[in-house]
């Protein structure tokens, strides 16, 4: 890898990721006013916002323009990722992008290595973060510590540790009034949210059972280069490792899960049973993830939950969402209520509704308007949710909400650095624990 320009890689300890010191935290806080005044300072200069792109693939690529679009007093002015090529990629799509004029990162702002993250958060007034999600925990700590405005991926986390050192990250942004919107993109969809309202007011009745399927087909994969180490492989094919994305039930089905967490007002479910396995991607190059899960989250007050997600090759695909209630059946995917007694609604709206647009037009409407946006309650709630469903899946136990939550376990690396690195064996349930 390239040291030139900043683009040096660095060794970071798994003692540095999850840094979980109260003292540390108590410390953030009291520095909280001065980082936050740094930041609406910097902006304040000229009111042009500099925005630093940390995670350069597409998402990220996506997220940035969007950034861009929504506020045309702001400059695209760092980019940060573990491969510098990574930055090379994203970089020509921006310059291409309708706000090219506004992209001006030079070669002493891109930034590569696994400190990358630091450097960009150091000369921006806000950050996007869409990393490989096993960074999210750290990264998200250093841009709230920083009092930067931030735009967060989803996942946040893959497992235990990880979501308590983002709630931490969470409840530290609230108290330095940080704005912080998720990536849970459906949350900012017109047609969603009047769907969802209208459930919650009672369009449906009483809530019975929720049905939600995310069946795709397989995902892009990288392959693998004579030069690259294990460590670098895995990263660049993050999506079939567990310690890296956390199975796709954690990295593409949170959508689904989210929708349902939302339905259910974000209240957490008592326990998940579910089953899953390997049929399909069973070839070495797809690492030791699932290829499908089924699960069963039930709520105190009765409602069931089945999910079902997959990525199969050549077979039948299926993205829906249905709430049935003792008056009637919701459609939140397609937008439409069917109730009982024969009355019907459905979104027939013509007005733009482009979801991840939107999410960034809320962030930047905050900003400039002084408000605050939190987003950090359902963006851990979802996520824990996803990752309460792979414990069960993967141990073939009934896993609980607080389970989940307290699990000590996780699989990210003693040492982050461009070597070796353990690939574990595919998980079979009822052979081992998981949390």
């Amino acid at each position: 890898m390239s040291t030139e320009n900043g683009r040096a890689p660095h060794e970071t300890t798994r003692r540095d990721f999850m840094r979980f010191s109260s003292a540390a935290l108590a410390a953030a806080a009291l520095a909280g006013t001065a980082a936050t005044k740094t930041a609406h300072a910097a902006a304040a200069n000229d009111g042009k916002l500099r925005l630093g792109l940390i995670g350069c693939g597409g998402r990220g690529t996506g997220a940035m323009r969007n950034a861009l679009m929504a506020d045309s007093n702001t400059i695209l002015f760092a980019m940060g990722d573990l491969f510098p090529d990574m930055i090379d990629e994203s970089l020509a799509k921006l310059k291409k992008s309708e706000a090219a004029d506004r992209v001006v990162v030079d070669d002493k702002r891109q930034f590569a290595g696994f400190d990358a993250y630091q450097k960009v958060i150091d000369c921006c007034d806000m950050v996007v973060l869409a990393t490989t999600p096993a960074f999210r925990p750290l990264h998200l700590r250093a841009a709230v510590e920083a009092g930067k405005y931030i735009f967060c991926e989803k996942p946040v986390a893959v497992d235990g540790p990880g979501i308590r050192h983002v709630i931490e990250s969470c409840a530290l942004a609230k108290k330095k009034d940080l704005v912080l919107v998720s990536g849970l993109c459906y949350r900012y969809e017109n047609k969603k949210r009047e769907t969802i309202k209208r459930i919650q007011e009672g369009a449906v009745g009483d809530i019975l059972t929720i049905e939600t399927v995310y069946n795709t087909s397989g995902l892009w994969h990288k392959g693998r280069k004579d030069n690259w180490s294990e460590m670098e492989y895995q990263v660049r094919n993050w999506l079939y490792f567990d310690w890296l994305s956390g199975d796709h039930i954690v990295e593409q089905h949170i959508h689904s899960l989210d929708k349902m967490m939302w339905v259910m007002k974000d209240t957490p479910p008592l326990k998940a049973t579910a089953s899953g396995g390997r049929t399909v991607r069973t070839d070495a190059k797809y690492g030791n993830i699932f290829d499908h899960f089924n699960t069963v989250f039930e709520w105190e007050n009765g409602v069931r939950g089945f999910s079902s997600c997959r990525q199969w090759e050549n077979a039948v695909t299926a993205v829906y969402d249905n709430v049935y209630g003792t008056k009637g059946l919701a459609k939140v995917q397609t937008h439409e209520i069917a109730g009982r007694d024969g009355s019907n609604w459905k979104w027939e709206s013509a007005e733009k509704d482009d979801m991840y647009q939107n999410e960034l037009d809320a962030l930047f409407s905050a900003v400039r308007k002084g408000e605050v946006i939190n987003n950090g309650d359902y963006m851990v709630k979802s996520n824990l949710a996803a990752i309460m469903a792979r414990m069960a899946a993967y141990s073939g136990q009934s896993v609980t909400w607080d389970q989940a939550l307290n699990s000590e376990l996780t699989y990210f690396p003693e040492k982050l650095e461009m070597g070796d690195v353990a690939t574990r064996p595919v998980p079979v349930p009822g052979a081992a624990k998981y949390f």
